[in-house]
């Protein structure tokens, strides 16, 4: 009865350290995914700041244009 009990202990033991083992791993992905949410972002603001750039300087540009029929 010692012996099994023995065995069941390691068993448990082999299982908690492949556990440990798979948490940290997911830990490392989730660090990784949220620096790239974090990078996306950044460039996503910048995007838009330029997009925002873009738009004002071709809407300031429209009213000196000549309609294409000229």
């Amino acid at each position: 009865m010692e012996k099994e009990v023995e065995e069941k202990i390691i068993s448990l033991e082999t299982k908690l350290a492949y556990m440990e083992d798979f948490v940290n791993q997911l830990q490392a992905v989730s660090v990784e995914h949220t620096e790239t949410i974090e990078r996306l972002r950044t460039e996503n603001k910048l995007l838009s700041q330029k997009l925002h750039e873009v738009s004002d300087i071709l809407e300031g540009d429209i009213p000196n244009r000549k309609p294409p029929h000229y």
